[in-house]
Order: C-alpha cells, then sequence, then structure tokens
C-alpha cells in the first residue's frame, strides 16, 4: 500500500505548482523587453514643471500626474532633463538651480526640495526606469533673455564659451571645459540613483546660415595639425569616451545613451551613409561619429531622432529605421519618435502615422524600442495615440531591455 505524503508537504508542493502556473500566466500576459521611454523637456518648461515660479507643491503634483498618465500608457522609462543650460534641477555641487524652476536662475524650488531626488523616488515607485538627461555644451539658452547667476560657469571661465547665434556653447575643443563637464555628471551619478546618464544632440550647434563657430583659438592650441573637422571629431570622440568611463567606473549598472540627429551620413558622402538627402547630418556638421562609438563600445544604446514621417521625400522614417537596425554594432537601438509633430502637416494629422511607425520599429530587427518626444502631446492624448499606446501596442507591461 502506498505511503500519502504529509499533508505540510502536499500542501508545499501545491503552493508550488501555483506559483509556477501564476508565473507562466503572468509571463503570457507581458510583452518582451521593449524599451518604452517618453522625453520630458524641461527647456522653457516646454513639458515640465508647468511654469517657471510654480510651488514646489504645484511641480510635484504636474509630476506625479505626468507619471500616472504615461504609467497608464504603458510607458516604461522616463527621461527627464535636469541639466538644459549648465543649470541644474537638483542640488549640484556645480551649477546653480535652473531658472525653469523658480524663474530666476540660482534660486531654489520654494518651499525647498530636490526636483530630481523627488522625481527619481516617484518613478522607481512606479517600477519605471529614470534617465538623467544631461546636455553637455549648451550653457546659455538665449544671451539676450535667459537669466544667469553670479556663478554661472560663463561668468566664471568666460573664455571656456563660444556665443553662437543667440546661444552660448561650451568650446568642445577646450580641454578644460571638457574636465568640466565629465566632473558634473560624475557628480550625478555618485549621488542620485539614475538608471542611466542621457545625452542628445548638441554637440557642435547645428550650422546658422552666415556664421561662424569661433573655436580657432583652442583650434590653434589644441589642433596638434589636424584637419579642423577631423580634430572636432575628435574632440567629441573624446567627451563620449570620458563620460562612459567615469559612468561605468562609478557604477557599472548605469547606462550611458545617446540620442543623436537622425541622419549619420547621406549615401552621396558615404557608400555606409543612408538613402536620405538631409541638410545636416551627425558626422559632417554636428562632428559627431555616433558609428565610432558603437563600434567602439562607447554607448549602451542610441536613439536616433527620427522625427520624419514615413514617405518623407528627404529623410523616409522608413528607411532609417532600417538603416540604424543594420548599424548598431550589437548595442541597444530605440528609435525616436516625433509625437510633437502632430497636426503640423497633412501626414502628421493622419491619425494612424504614429501606429504605422511603431508596427514599423516592431517589424525590423536589432531594434529594441523607442522613445517618444515629448510628454506633452502624450498627456494631451493627441490624435488619441494616448489611448492607442494603453489599448493597443502597450497593453501589456514590458521590461525594459537588459546592457548589451
Amino acid at each position: 500500500m502506498k505511503k500519502c505524503l504529509p499533508k505540510k508537504v502536499m500542501r508545499f508542493i501545491c503552493g508550488l505548482f501555483i506559483l509556477i502556473a501564476l508565473k507562466a500566466e503572468a509571463q503570457k500576459d507581458s510583452a518582451k523587453a521593449e524599451m518604452r521611454a517618453v522625453w520630458v523637456a524641461t527647456v522653457d518648461n516646454i513639458d515640465w514643471p508647468d511654469y517657471a515660479g510654480s510651488s514646489s507643491e504645484e511641480q510635484q503634483a504636474a509630476f506625479i500626474r505626468l507619471l500616472n498618465t504615461h504609467q497608464c500608457n504603458g510607458i516604461n522609462t522616463i527621461i527627464v532633463q535636469i541639466r538644459p543650460s549648465s543649470d541644474a534641477f537638483y542640488l549640484s555641487l556645480y551649477e546653480p538651480w535652473s531658472q525653469w524652476i523658480s524663474g530666476i536662475q540660482g534660486m531654489p524650488p520654494i518651499p525647498y526640495y530636490d526636483p530630481l531626488t523627488f522625481m527619481i523616488t516617484e518613478t522607481h515607485k512606479r517600477g519605471m526606469e529614470f534617465h538623467a538627461w544631461v546636455n553637455p555644451y549648451r550653457a546659455v539658452h538665449n544671451i539676450f533673455k535667459s537669466s544667469i547667476s553670479e556663478n554661472h560657469i560663463t561668468k566664471i571661465h568666460p573664455e571656456w564659451f563660444i556665443d553662437y547665434g543667440e546661444k552660448r556653447y561650451f568650446d568642445p575643443g577646450n580641454q578644460d571645459a571638457q574636465d568640466y563637464v565629465v566632473e558634473v555628471v560624475k557628480d550625478i551619478v555618485k549621488r542620485y540613483d539614475v538608471d542611466a546618464i542621457h545625452i542628445d544632440d548638441y554637440f557642435y550647434p547645428y550650422p546658422l546660415p552666415g556664421k561662424t563657430f569661433d573655436d580657432a583659438t583652442s583650434f590653434e592650441i589644441y589642433g596638434r595639425g589636424m584637419a579642423l573637422p577631423d580634430w572636432r571629431r575628435s574632440n567629441v570622440d573624446s567627451i563620449i569616451f570620458r563620460l562612459f568611463s567615469n559612468i561605468k567606473k562609478i557604477k557599472p549598472q548605469c547606462q550611458f545613451g545617446v540620442s543623436p540627429f537622425g541622419v549619420w551620413r547621406n549615401s552621396d558622402r558615404d557608400a555606409k551613409g543612408s538613402k536620405t538627402q538631409a541638410g545636416p547630418t551627425d558626422y559632417d556638421y554636428l562632428y559627431a561619429d555616433i558609428l565610432l562609438w558603437l563600434k567602439k563600445g562607447w554607448v549602451d544604446y542610441v536613439a536616433p531622432q527620427l522625427y520624419w514621417e514615413l514617405g518623407h521625400r528627404a529623410t523616409p522614417c522608413e528607411v532609417l529605421i532600417e538603416w540604424w537596425s543594420k548599424n548598431t554594432f550589437g548595442k541597444n537601438c530605440y528609435i525616436g519618435l516625433g509625437v510633437y509633430k502632430a497636426g503640423s502637416n497633412a501626414a502628421w494629422k493622419d491619425k494612424t502615422q504614429l501606429p504605422k511607425q511603431i508596427e514599423k520599429i516592431r517589424q525590423t530587427p536589432n531594434i529594441q524600442g523607442m522613445m517618444f518626444f515629448s510628454s506633452r502631446p502624450l498627456e494631451n492624448n493627441v490624435n488619441g495615440w494616448g489611448d492607442s499606446l494603453r489599448l493597443n501596442y502597450f497593453k501589456k507591461p514590458a521590461p525594459t531591455p537588459k546592457i548589451k
């Protein structure tokens, strides 16, 4: 006669089977790993805070509403611009409080709180990643209108900067300026629980008609006989490598991502380039050799800004999705989509434009997700796209991709 197992053991085994079944069911209801991110722009209060000078309570309430909306829509990552113009949305050891918090650069939020600590805590509380978006080289957003505090780096070291158009930029060729930017980023990674440092496309500035970016002094000092374009590219290569290396020394699990302009080079300039007719390009105008950084492993992910519609005459979104999928060098690639374009022309009035782009991304190999610029259009459900994400494309939750 067979002996029955003790009741405690039977209960344990039954419980184990139930857990396995529940886990299997949960996995069935979850999507595979996919980046589903939203950029939150703070410069000029594009997305948050609602206005400069709003109270701390208003700022916090607005950010919680923003998070809750995106969480409901299936977003798993928030990318917040915490250093828009050599200023800070956190208690920085190097830079003044941002003017887009209080209205006056250098003035903290009232009543006092640390926005970055608050944002990270609330984002992580919802199971989402927080990527800290840093503008590396833009120092003054508008030299005629911006509030600039007495302890701003442009006042302390004016020799590091170049005015170009209405903006003031760090000179990327100035080694002291590079050192400073690296220290600012190291400070963030050391003191805050960010999941990534994220930089955008502001390396050398986009060209302005009839204007010259006057970096002749630093070129004379540091050029070492190189051609000017090669020297400029080497300066950008240098800051990328240094940022990546220092981030990983401090916190290996912290990612480093770059969101470049969507066209590396046109194929009429380089056989490796895309079949596009872009005006400015990363390599030739912004001096950003993204492919080199991917090949060398100096970034964890790339998020090209493909803010054009499908079938665009010069830079078709679908052509560029295919091109980037073939040039990831094994790194994660997330496509930047321009929801801010909603209603701007016939293509972007079409409610199916964004869904078609998402479907194209998901049908293309080597693309691990997408990032939407920017938050407010999705919060406002323009073209019903927030509903579309929640009810269709992001209905099932998805984890973020792992570092490769």
